[in-house]
């Protein structure tokens, strides 16, 4: 969220946590209040999104850094955001990448080290949201971060386990009866069905919609239903 896309405030009615854009590849200082001051009003978890500085392409392609660059933008990043969510009397409780920045930090160990490394550093108490089953999860429990392994309502899977590149035309998922099956299997089963028909094992922590997605509304008002009728509660990690 606060990426400025119109449905932010009513998709927190549906959701426990948000991931707010930190200024860099969308949103600004005032995006960005308003976001907090609604997810304190509502009572949703507030988490750091960094990524890359890259608007015109919202952060989803990989730019060439330093380890030591990477740190700086995450920590720098999310003192942005932090000194909004304190003076609006509100604490930043996890931290989840954005874009191109999340996707490589679940394929390359060295980058997802330095990530949790700069976690640590802000606040060993933070919670570092990644992709599950991921180097993003396993480097930052070796340094004794807690993690929540994240699935994906709107997105489709490869068979290794991560997700469908979105230059493919099948990586996003349209159909609401869709993700909601996805999401249920993830949860009930531990396992996710990646687009070539395989069945893959699946730790479900945390479910992301995309605020941006066409369907975001419309699939956090479903899914949630859905969760509710199968007496399962969604609660913010703690």
């Amino acid at each position: 969220m606060g990426e400025g896309c119109p449905n932010d405030s009513e998709l927190m009615n549906y959701v426990s946590s948000v991931n707010i854009a930190c200024g860099a590849h969308a949103g600004d200082a005032e995006i960005m209040r308003r976001t907090v001051e609604c997810a304190i009003e509502k009572g949703v978890a507030i988490g750091a999104h960094p990524g890359y500085a890259d608007r015109e392409n919202f952060g989803r392609f990989a730019i060439k850094m330093l380890h030591s660059q990477i740190y700086d933008l995450v920590t720098e990043q999310f003192n942005t955001l932090n000194k909004l969510a304190v003076d609006a009397g509100g604490k930043i409780r996890h931290l989840k990448p954005h874009g191109a920045l999340y996707n490589q930090s679940a394929l390359d160990s060295g980058l997802a080290e330095v990530i949790a490394q700069a976690v640590f550093d802000i606040d060993p108490y933070l919670i570092l949201f990644g992709l599950s089953g991921s180097v993003s999860i396993s480097e930052a429990e070796k340094l004794g971060l807690k993690t929540a392994s994240e699935v994906f309502a709107d997105r489709t899977y490869k068979r290794d386990g991560s997700l469908t590149p979105r230059a493919e035309s099948n990586a996003l998922i349209h159909d609401t009866d869709i993700a909601i099956a996805q999401v249920m299997q993830m949860i009930d089963g531990g396992t996710v069905t990646a687009t070539d028909g395989s069945v893959v094992p699946i730790n479900a922590d945390t479910v992301c919609i995309h605020g941006d997605g066409d369907n975001a509304l419309e699939f956090a008002m479903a899914i949630r239903k859905s969760l509710t009728a199968a007496n399962i509660n969604v609660a913010a990690m703690v």
